[in-house]
């Protein structure tokens, strides 16, 4: 799960990666709209599902937030940080 918050404008969006691919037939996004808090900024989450064999074989996965013309905020997560199960 992504979540970015104290956002503005609305209109920020998060996607996925994993390994530096950013898409996945097998993958399932689920992507929250924009939540206005009540300091006036927003908070959004996207949850990302992927089959436990492409996650076996993963060596990290980024979430970005991305709005307009503005650099994105990237937040990547190695695989090798994840206790095993």
């Amino acid at each position: 799960m992504c979540l970015a918050n104290k956002g503005f404008p609305s209109d920020w969006t998060l996607s996925w990666k994993v390994d530096g691919s950013s898409s996945g037939s097998s993958w399932e996004e689920t992507r929250s709209p924009g939540v206005l808090e009540t300091d006036g900024r927003y908070s959004w989450s996207s949850t990302l599902r992927i089959p436990a064999n492409e996650w076996t074989n993963a060596g990290s996965v980024t979430c970005e937030a991305k709005q307009g013309s503005q650099s994105p905020v990237i937040e990547t997560l190695r695989r090798d940080q994840c206790p095993q199960s």
